[in-house]
């Protein structure tokens, strides 16, 4: 695994700067959501700009390999995108990484929004160019957001995201505080991450989890991948977000609490990450600490350009 680089900033947005929309990975399935999702971008003030071919699809992917890689590197080379926003998640962003233009990345700074297989993205780029990405809403799931998790989109693309993050109805599941790197994903994309080149850094992390879809055996199975091959000996703090028709949320806890019985590290639960409404912005390679006593997440350093100078 490459050794993390220090973090780079993007800048944030202003009003009327555009917003790059990009389909890395799985076609758009409804295209309500999609002008739905352009509609809110639109009213918060900024402009949106995407390929005229952006709902185009080969099978289980929006276009080829070689399509979308070249609609990401032509949207990350257009000066006037501020901000690159994905469509949705599925399956295809792995597929991209052997001929990502990570210098192009790291030259010219931009935020990166997504989730669910957009996690391969997010963690690559981190820890290959340094930027600091965001996990959260996408494009056509913004409509389906809840207003705090819109709020939390904006403030991002604006700078004035907070700090700290107290959730309402949050589950301490093992108490304690913690201090790492966060790197919040998909269960799934993270695991099949495993052995390859792209593999996340995962020492003293703040894991922040979720999925959607997997049976119950399924989720204990990636789990007790990552235990086996000794990943979760080496984080700092694990969140469990939503897992969305994955069966009995229970279930998911306990597993996680037995995995990691022998470590007196926190374990969180019923965090708003994931596929439901409640998705919180959350930054990819920000150092993080956890105070399980006031139930409070605070990100502890600038997150954009702006803020270093506050």
């Amino acid at each position: 695994m490459h050794e993390t680089p220090k973090p780079i900033l993007a800048a944030p947005l202003k009003k009327g700067d555009t917003v790059g929309i990009i389909a890395p990975a799985g076609p758009v399935l409804n295209e309500s959501d999609f002008s739905a999702g352009l509609k809110i971008i639109r009213d918060l003030g900024f402009k949106t700009r995407h390929r005229n071919d952006i709902l185009r699809q080969d099978g289980f992917l929006a276009g080829t390999d070689q399509e979308r890689l070249a609609e990401l590197h032509e949207l990350w080379r257009d000066p006037e995108i501020k901000a690159i926003v994905a469509v949705r998640g599925g399956y295809g962003c792995l597929r991209l990484l052997p001929d990502l233009d990570f210098d192009r990345i790291r030259q010219q700074p931009k935020m990166l929004i997504g989730f669910s297989d957009l996690t391969v993205l997010l963690s690559t780029i981190r820890q290959r160019t340094g930027l600091i990405t965001f996990h959260g809403p996408m494009l056509t799931t913004l409509a389906r957001s809840d207003r705090d998790s819109q709020k939390g989109f904006f403030n991002l693309l604006t700078g004035g995201s907070p700090p700290e993050i107290k959730v309402k109805g949050l589950e301490i599941l093992k108490g304690g505080q913690a201090q790492g790197t966060l790197l919040p994903g998909n269960l799934t994309s993270l695991v099949h991450m495993l052995g390859t080149p792209w593999e996340p850094q995962w020492r003293d992390t703040i894991l922040v989890l979720e999925d959607i879809g997997e049976a119950p055996y399924r989720i204990d199975r990636l789990l007790t991948h990552l235990w086996a091959a000794g990943r979760l000996e080496q984080i700092a703090g694990l969140i469990l977000g939503d897992f969305d028709q994955c069966g009995p949320i229970e279930l998911i806890w306990q597993r996680a609490l037995d995995l990691l019985a022998h470590r007196p590290i926190p374990i969180w639960a019923n965090f708003p990450c994931g596929h439901g409404s409640r998705n919180q912005i959350l930054p990819v390679g920000a150092q993080a600490r956890l105070d399980s006593s006031a139930g409070r997440l605070t990100i502890l350093e600038p997150l954009l350009a702006q803020t270093l100078s506050r």
